[in-house]
Order: C-alpha cells, then sequence, then structure tokens
C-alpha cells in the first residue's frame, strides 16, 4: 500500500511539474512576442513623427489660425495630434523645418502653392504607411490576447499554484511551511496571471485616412492662395533651392 502511495505521489508530483515547465514556457514565449510587439510600436513611432513633421509644415506654411483650423476640418484630424499654436511663434522650429525644403514653379506663388501640394501627397503616403502598419500591430495583440486566453482555457493555473506551493513547502522545514508558504502563496495566483499587452491605441493615435490629393487639391489650392494674400503673417519662405 505504502509503494501505491509514494507511486501515486510520484505521478502527481510529475503532472505538476509538466503543467509548471508549460507555464512558464508559454509565459517566456509571450513576453517574447509582447517584447517584438513593443519594437514595432516604436518602428511605428518614426512614422508618426514624419507624420507630426509633414502636418506642422503645412500650418507653418498657412501662418494663420483661421486658415490651419480649416485644413484640419479637409483631412478629418484633430488639431491636439501634432498642432500647437506655439509653432507659429517659434523661429527655430520655422527655420529647421522649412530651410532647404526643394520648391519648384515659376513664381512665387507658385512654389508655394505647389510646396504644399508636394507636402500634402507625402502627408498622404505616411498616413497611409502608419495605418497599415497599426492595422498590423492590432492584429498581433490580438493574436498575443488570444494565445493568453486559450492557455488558460487549456491549463488549470489552480492546479500549477499547487504545484508551486507544494514544492516549496516541501522544501521549508515543518514548522515554517504552515505560515510562509500560506502568505506567501496570498496573491501569487494574480501575480501569475499573464497580461495582454496594452491596447495599441494606448501608446499611438488612431489616425483616419487622409483624402486623395486629387479630391482636395481645389481647396488646398484656396488656403494656399489666402494665404500667400495674408503674406503669410511674416512667415519666412524656404529658401528657393
Amino acid at each position: 500500500m505504502r509503494q501505491n502511495v509514494d507511486i501515486d505521489k510520484a505521478l502527481t508530483y510529475e503532472i505538476r511539474k509538466e503543467m509548471a515547465d508549460r507555464y512558464f514556457g508559454f509565459r517566456r514565449l509571450i513576453q517574447d512576442d509582447t517584447e517584438e510587439l513593443a519594437a514595432a510600436i516604436r518602428r511605428s513611432l518614426s512614422i508618426e513623427e514624419r507624420i507630426c513633421v509633414d502636418v506642422v509644415r503645412i500650418c507653418l506654411l498657412l501662418g494663420d489660425e483661421e486658415l490651419i483650423s480649416e485644413f484640419f476640418a479637409i483631412i478629418g484630424m484633430d488639431p491636439d495630434l501634432f498642432y500647437d499654436p506655439y509653432l507659429l511663434e517659434s523661429e527655430t522650429i520655422r527655420k529647421r523645418l522649412l530651410t532647404g525644403l526643394k520648391m519648384h514653379g515659376l513664381t512665387r506663388a507658385g512654389r508655394f502653392k505647389n510646396l504644399i501640394f508636394d507636402i500634402y501627397q507625402s502627408l498622404v503616403e505616411h498616413v497611409d504607411h502608419y495605418r497599415e502598419k497599426y492595422a498590423e500591430l492590432i492584429g498581433e495583440r490580438e493574436t498575443i490576447q488570444a494565445e493568453i486566453e486559450q492557455f488558460y482555457r487549456k491549463n488549470d493555473l489552480s492546479g500549477i499554484m499547487s504545484f508551486l506551493r507544494q514544492f516549496d513547502r516541501d522544501a521549508l522545514p515543518g514548522h515554517m511551511a504552515a505560515t510562509t508558504v500560506s502568505g506567501v502563496g496570498e496573491g501569487l495566483e494574480e501575480k501569475m496571471r499573464i497580461a495582454p499587452p496594452p491596447p495599441v491605441e494606448a501608446v499611438l493615435p488612431v489616425l483616419p485616412p487622409m483624402p486623395p490629393f486629387l479630391r482636395v487639391k481645389r481647396r488646398l489650392k484656396n488656403l494656399a492662395e489666402r494665404a500667400m494674400k495674408l503674406h503669410l503673417l511674416g512667415l519666412v519662405m524656404p529658401t528657393d533651392r
């Protein structure tokens, strides 16, 4: 009888050990996937920065709050994402973002209009790229979350916890096991739960698709012409290089 009890204990131990090994192996995989997702999000931040530069450049060229508000209404973007009125007052930002831009056209007004057109088309490309990567990030996060949910459906976390408690209890002197293991066990199950990565939208903004250039070309031209008539409120034009 004693031998059967020992065999039962050994089998129980091996089963729970396998469960624990499976848990920690899966946790490592999820951590690796989460780190890869975080790296992909950081790469998307560089695309977001290019979008910001395009938006701010157009705002600087328009140089007037009313025209800028109309621009954001045309593209359907929240101004608070990338624009701050302070930008119009910063000579450093203005020179940094506008100096050296390539311009083409026969007249000053034509070059100015074409510059806004060129930057807008760059903005469309960058937003399209950003939205494509954003959708991929959403899909990757959903995959990680689904894998975690499936793991918990197929694995008994309480059983894993029981094994770990027993493992600790066996390793401690008898007079300490009842108190120490009990205290350590409190909240341990919660700590062992594998949390999915934070939602992508908590890290990166959701951006609407940009209207195609040809659809808004006439309205952009109108903004450019009105900005020129206002003399850009003293805005220093980019050098014609």
